[in-house]
């Protein structure tokens, strides 16, 4: 399984990136409170261009994990969901925003003192 040539393993790379990038753990939790129109997402996520959301909706609808619901009026109303794949990822998702949220402040302090530390190491 550590092959990366390994099919098997491609396939998980392929997914965690897409379930690791920014724009959609920001989806999946924004969504998380039901389904949405796409200017509703984008007033809930106001850092994310239109390009970035429609690319993200699009790969997450490929994938399984939100349904897009197109009802026929003037104009036509499309409304985004996730499904039952995607509310299963939720939690972890969920999870590790959790985890981010708590361990910041941590992280920077450690990156802080690295960065302190590197820098000392090269004037020397």
């Amino acid at each position: 399984m550590k092959d990366p040539t390994n099919p098997v393993c491609r396939t998980i790379s392929t997914l965690l990136s897409r379930i690791g990038d920014k724009w959609t753990v920001l989806v999946v939790q924004t969504l998380g409170d039901g389904s949405k129109r796409f200017n509703e997402l984008r007033r809930e996520i106001p850092s994310v261009s239109q390009r970035m959301l429609t690319l993200t909706l699009r790969n997450l609808e490929r994938d399984g994990l939100v349904s897009r619901t197109v009802t026929p009026t003037i104009p036509p109303r499309v409304d985004y969901e996730l499904t039952d794949l995607g509310k299963s990822l939720q939690k972890p998702i969920c999870g590790l925003a959790t985890w981010a949220t708590e361990n910041v402040e941590r992280i920077h302090s450690a990156q802080a003192r690295f960065d302190a530390e590197r820098g000392r190491a090269e004037a020397a």
